[in-house]
């Protein structure tokens, strides 16, 4: 009776874990260029994503940058903090937050804290207990019971922080020891976060009251969360939200669809790249339509090792087929950019993989105009200068035990 029990569980979780049947079967074809106005009605119809004008965006490159702006937004707030993080850890960073939200609490300003069960389970409790003696209602989301396994697989990857609802942030960057510096040495990890004011904001309130509904039944209404739409600046910008059970296929349609509209360069920055068989043939297809497509993913620093097998053994069919891939060198590189042309460029939490696509509520801005546009692509550019190119000869050469484990890591895709 025992091992039929314990049987019966792993059988349930098994399920639990396996993704729900793909509704995208299909590459997305090429019908337009990102320049092209289409471009941008089509994402807004099929990914639900609405248009927001007269946006700002601040570029915040690694923890030097972008940590001294989020805090000094959180000492700023006068009414309301929404904070959403996958992971939060501990160590100074993540004690100097903790201290922040806890000081705006004591001034009465509303601080909340949504943090992922599953990511946040190395939190400092210690962190946690001086939140919450100053008034920082804290919540974990989907904790783990045994009536909630059907919820194990879907988690908040989001990144979010918004500030008396008129300065949002949102990127890759956890608060943690880790993405402290500037990306010198493996100490301090190589990410990019964004601060957005304008229009746009309202979309990033919307999206961590979704999630703090769901944990704690709470509807967040007002002028304390959503202001009335001001110009901040004259960027196009687009949010895209993915959630479980319903939405989860938005974000994916609109990868897909933003490498179709590839004309002349495709650039990504990911720091988890598992394409499934359908991205895969998407970036090829752009490759058959001469596309030039970089790739920059993390070298072995890499946090999550498996990660990196699973995505070298798909690597071949790009390397034949022309995509220059590259691996950062100098520290874990954990950016999530997607860049079309000189047009147009995506970056959130967003990874390109099926967790990313198919399983976790994610949140991605899309900003639309060549100015912006370039300042990316300089970016993008400043890290190839620190990576190293991987050729198909190298990639061939591996031992035959690393092709092996590649290949191993790679039967668990669905899951990375």
């Amino acid at each position: 009776m025992a091992v039929a029990l314990v049987a019966s569980l792993v059988t349930l979780l098994a399920i639990n874990l396996i993704p729900e049947t793909r509704v995208i079967r299909t590459i997305v074809p090429h019908r337009f260029d990102a320049a092209d106005p289409q471009f941008a009605r089509s994402m807004s119809s099929y990914s639900q994503g609405q248009m927001f004008e007269a946006n700002a965006v601040q570029t915040l490159v690694n923890g030097d940058e972008i940590f001294p702006a989020m805090l000094q937004a959180i000492r700023s707030a006068r009414k309301t903090i929404n904070m959403e993080t996958y992971i939060y850890w501990s160590g100074s960073v993540g004690y100097e937050f903790a201290t922040s939200l806890a000081a705006k609490a004591r001034e009465g300003v509303e601080v909340r804290v949504l943090v992922d069960w599953l990511g946040s389970l190395p939190f400092d409790e210690k962190l946690i207990q001086i939140m919450t003696s100053a008034g920082v209602r804290f919540e974990r989301y989907r904790p783990i019971h045994w009536y909630t396994l059907d919820r194990v697989n879907n988690r908040t990857h989001r990144k979010l922080l918004i500030v008396d609802g008129r300065v949002a942030f949102t990127g890759g960057v956890g608060i943690a020891d880790d993405w402290l510096g500037d990306a010198r040495n493996p100490n301090e990890w190589r990410d990019t976060h964004y601060q957005i004011e304008g229009p746009a904001v309202p979309g990033f309130q919307a999206a961590f009251a979704e999630n703090w509904l769901e944990t704690v039944g709470e509807t967040l209404q007002g002028e304390n969360f959503y202001l009335p739409p001001e110009a901040a600046g004259a960027l196009r910008a687009q949010l895209i939200l993915s959630s479980q059970p319903n939405g989860s296929e938005n974000m994916e349609l609109m990868m897909l669809a933003a490498i179709a509209a590839a004309k002349d360069h495709l650039r990504i920055g990911m720091a988890y790249f598992v394409p499934d068989d359908i991205a895969l043939q998407q970036i090829l297809d752009a490759r058959k339509r001469g596309v030039a497509v970089d790739v920059i993913v993390p070298n072995s620093l890499t946090d999550v090792p498996i990660v990196r097998k699973a995505s070298r053994y798909f690597w071949g069919k790009l390397l034949e087929a022309g995509v220059r891939i590259y691996e950062f060198q100098p520290t874990m590189y954990h950016p999530k950019l997607l860049i079309v042309d000189d047009v147009w460029a995506s970056f959130g939490s967003t990874n390109l993989d099926q967790r990313s696509l198919r399983l976790n509520d994610e949140a991605t801005l899309n900003v639309y105009g060549k100015e912006f546009a370039r300042t990316q692509i300089d970016l993008f550019n400043e890290d190839l200068k620190r990576s190293r190119q991987i050729s198909l000869a190298e990639w061939r050469s591996r031992p035959m035990r690393e092709k092996f484990t590649d290949w191993l890591a790679s039967t668990l895709h669905a899951q990375l």
